[in-house]
């Protein structure tokens, strides 16, 4: 396929977190450059944004490989977005704007109409939607791209076990988007923080565990609320 040469590092992590390129193979730069459509010098460029941001690795006698992190790193993904969403909930209150107050909306409507009709196959998207657009509510382009790094590690370490109780998963997000609209951040950052504790024990490793099976990660420090509704 053919893309555009500043889509090149978007195009790699994606199939990363697909699993196109999986765990620990070797990315070279000529193989890429022809699956992609492009020059290996955006490639290069792609692979070293990727290597900071941790999706790829370097290593002696194979270059660029995928990386493989270990269950504390996977784990230590989820601790860190239980700190950071909460704050990003906060800063969208004081910093939205109409538009993503819109968008916001939408997405909570659709979202609690698949989940009443029990038609709930995309719902999954529609959440990652909203978690993006509350980033960008933000209004701190730091902040942002903290929050979509985050979520694009989560994305690719971890299944998201079918939700219990959609329609509460849902009222939810309901609930925090109308925290931001009243510029309410502190209500913005409990409801999150809240929602955040009770969606991390529906997150299983995609990678096996010592025993060959695949393995849920729970917060030591956070106790979590199993009986509540999941991301």
């Amino acid at each position: 396929m053919r893309i555009p040469a500043h889509s090149v590092c978007t195009a790699i992590r994606d199939d990363i977190v697909t699993g196109v390129h999986g765990r620990g193979s070797r990315l070279t730069e000529e193989l890429l450059a022809r699956r992609y459509g492009v020059s290996r010098v955006p490639v290069r460029e792609a692979l070293r944004t990727l290597e900071a941001e941790g999706f790829v690795v370097t290593r002696r006698h194979a270059g660029a490989c995928v990386a493989e992190p270990t269950e504390r790193e996977a784990a230590d993904l989820l601790e860190a977005r239980a700190l950071l969403e909460p704050l990003g909930a906060s800063r969208a209150a004081r910093r939205h704007t109409e538009a993503h107050l819109k968008v916001l909306r939408g997405l909570v409507k659709l979202g609690q109409e698949r989940a009443r009709q029990g038609t709930g196959e995309d719902l999954r998207s529609l959440g990652g939607w909203f978690h993006e657009t509350l980033a960008q509510a933000t209004g701190s382009p730091s902040l942002t791209a903290l929050l979509t790094q985050l979520h694009h590690k989560i994305a690719w370490m971890y299944v998201v076990e079918a939700q219990s109780g959609p329609v509460e998963y849902w009222a939810e997000h309901g609930a925090i988007v109308d925290a931001v609209a009243r510029g309410d951040g502190e209500r913005a950052r409990a409801l999150m923080a809240l929602h955040t504790e009770r969606s991390a024990s529906a997150h299983r490793l995609r990678f096996a565990s010592g025993d060959g099976r695949a393995k849920r990660v729970r917060n030591a420090q956070h106790p979590v609320n199993t009986t509540g509704p999941r991301r």
